[in-house]
């Protein structure tokens, strides 16, 4: 019996990390299509130049 719900319990394990994983990934995408619409659709500054859209 105790093997059995050890069983269970590592795949339920498995699969919320396998679940959690699949989820950073499309957090990964999207980060990176934010990302490089930043560098497209950035601004001018007067000077004709392009300025940084980030602050650091």
């Amino acid at each position: 019996m105790m093997a059995v719900l050890l069983v269970l319990l590592l795949a339920l394990i498995l699969f919320g990390a396998g679940f959690a994983l699949k989820v950073l990934w499309w957090v990964a995408l999207a980060v990176l299509v934010v990302w490089l619409l930043g560098f497209v659709m950035r601004g001018t500054t007067t000077s004709g130049s392009r300025s940084r859209w980030y602050r650091w």
